[in-house]
């Protein structure tokens, strides 16, 4: 493919080439429109499906819920516990993912009549996932029925417990599962190796597929009359937990996931959540919340419960009727991510100081004792982003036990492998999807376990890097980039994982003045032959070569700029910027 620009290696050495058909706007006969059906094409959507994808709704993308494996059966099984009244159980999980699942669940059920409970195990004192010992006691405590979401896929040693102990579990998950599945009453899971046509839907978020258990839950009571007589639950008015659970677990937004986002955050706008209302006040967001603002405002604070230490504090805000109290752990919340963030500083401070001596790895695998097991999964994504390869961080505890988080890069399965290190014996236990993972390990594993993913992933690390690039969906002159174009490219939206946010190039420019501000932050005003200037960010550039580049730049020399446009809406009339990604010397 032909290099945009003849770029073949930008400031960040990297080639620059178009994501799919070239859209070259500084062309007259250029049209807004023309870079919208361009922006879709370019990201797998198919000719016949333009009109669904710039409008994507609920109608348009839902399957049958009764494709899934064990779905009609789970179904069946919590009716039969609405209509009995019994006590239901939501075992979650303390990321976003799982606050959001077991929320949507207890939303549900209590608008259905009954008092569900909630058990979000400790992440620093239980681990992921249900252990028998917990779903033994909920049975012990009078549980009829426990729903696990967001977690149970691979937990064959707890559920066998819970089975001996006459507890129902029913299992709504997302994680790839084993040729094997753990004994339950139903799991419903796109990811099992027997879902044929549920496969088709395995980019789901765990929260995703409890919204289908929901729908197929009212079909099944409403084909029992259940609803003669009494109001049935608007399931459409849970879409804002769904848009908030798909984003924040990084799950890609293509097909039906683009539909839960996109009405998801028209839901979310009307504020009828109060505990995502006072999320939205805690993170001093003062419009409508976007996709950006679900994964990097409001997941992280919910997030931040789990990471240090409370892990039901999510839950609580998401299902509170209280808004006195949903305010108190908005802000609670708000405090705790400020701690978290402190925490990760350190931990990834000392996690990049080992990695200087792993460049030879295709996976960097760094360990540490006294680690906090809470942000492992954020450092693992920086170090990820930093060098370009998949990276996995594990907190060692006083007894030799690690806790490990890992995220990936494109074309790399990382759950997979992980799945297999598992099955050799060198884990005590791992799952999770392609883009992340999580694992216990013993101490004296970790080099083992280095050295069996540098064989495992070696090819496919090698490939995801000799194939990297940076892609394109247009070129502008700088006057390009203004709101009419942000608001023409947000059309195509919602965007995240699997549906990249658009990518331009403005250019060329000179450089006119470029300072550090914020935290380590690099700011330009450009100006362009055609007599406009933008402004540029640079986020955390300033110790980079792009930052180097912007702040040392001649006078007399030229660059093209690469990234995403956006409104600064800081001053008082809403102006365009780019949010840099590289550039290249335009001479």
């Amino acid at each position: 493919m032909e290099p945009v620009l003849n770029i073949t290696r930008s400031i960040l050495g990297q080639p620059w080439r178009w994501r799919g058909l070239a859209a070259d706007a500084r062309d007259p006969a250029f049209r807004p429109d023309d870079l919208l059906t361009q922006l879709l094409l370019a990201r797998g959507c198919r000719r016949e499906e333009l009109d669904a994808h710039r409008a994507p709704s609920i109608r348009g993308f839902m399957p049958d819920p009764s494709i899934f494996r064990d779905m009609d059966r789970a179904a069946e099984r919590i009716a039969d516990a609405v209509t009995r009244g019994e006590k239901v159980v939501v075992f979650g999980d303390y990321d976003v993912d799982g606050a959001t699942s077991a929320a949507l669940m207890v939303r549900l059920l209590r608008d259905l009549g009954l008092t569900p409970g909630v058990y979000i195990p400790d992440r620093l004192m239980e681990g992921y996932g249900p252990s028998g010992e917990a779903l033994v006691r909920l049975k012990r405590d009078g549980a009829d029925l426990i729903v696990t979401v967001d977690c149970g896929a691979q937990a064959f040693e707890a559920l066998e417990m819970a089975h001996a102990a006459d507890a129902e579990v029913i299992v709504v998950d997302h994680h790839k599962c084993a040729a094997t599945l753990p004994v339950a009453h139903a799991l419903v899971n796109p990811n099992r190796l027997d879902d044929v046509d549920g496969a088709a839907h395995g980019h789901l978020a765990a929260v995703g597929v409890a919204f289908l258990l929901g729908a197929a839950l009212l079909r099944t009571l409403r084909r029992r009359g259940f609803f003669a007589g009494r109001r049935e639950p608007r399931l459409l008015d849970l879409l804002d937990l769904v848009a908030l659970g798909t984003v924040a677990d990084v799950a890609a937004l293509k097909g039906l996931n683009r539909a839960f986002v996109a009405q998801g955050l028209k839901v979310m706008a009307q504020r009828r959540n109060i505990g995502i209302n006072a999320l939205i006040e805690a993170s001093r967001l003062t419009r409508a919340p976007t996709a950006s603002d679900c994964g990097f405002a409001l997941g992280p604070r919910i997030n931040a419960g789990g990471r240090v230490g409370r892990s039901d504090l999510g839950v609580r805000l998401l299902t509170t009727r209280d808004p006195e109290e949903a305010r108190a752990i908005a802000g609670e919340l708000d405090g705790l991510n400020e701690e978290r963030r402190a925490i990760e500083a350190a931990v990834q401070e000392a996690a990049e100081a080992i990695c200087g001596s792993k460049q030879n790895r295709s996976v960097l695998v760094v360990a540490g004792r006294g680690w906090h097991a809470g942000v492992i999964g954020i450092v693992a994504g920086r170090l990820k982003e930093k060098f370009g390869l998949p990276a996995i961080v594990i907190a060692l505890d006083e007894d030799g036990t690690g806790k490990g988080s890992g995220r990936s890069i494109p074309g790399v399965d990382l759950g997979a492998a992980v799945l297999a290190a598992k099955d050799s014996g060198l884990l005590r236990a791992g799952g999770g999807h392609a883009m992340a993972a999580g694992l216990t390990i013993d101490a004296d594993a970790v080099s083992a376990f280095a050295d069996f993913l540098d064989a495992w992933l070696g090819d496919a690390v090698s490939r995801s890097v000799a194939d990297r690039a940076l892609l394109l969906d247009a070129v502008l002159a700088p006057a390009g980039i203004n709101p009419t174009l942000v608001e023409s490219l947000d059309v195509g939206g919602p965007y995240g994982m699997g549906w990249p946010s658009p990518r331009v190039a403005a250019g060329p420019v000179r450089v006119v003045k470029a300072d550090v501000v914020g935290n380590g932050h690099v700011r330009a005003i450009v100006a362009g032959d055609d007599g406009r200037s933008i402004k540029a960010m640079g986020f955390r550039q300033a110790e980079t070569p792009l930052g180097t580049a912007l702040l040392g730049a001649p006078p007399h020399r030229q660059l093209w700029l690469a990234g995403r446009a956006r409104i600064d809406d800081w001053a008082a009339r809403p102006a365009a910027e780019l949010h840099l990604d590289d550039a290249a010397w335009a001479d």
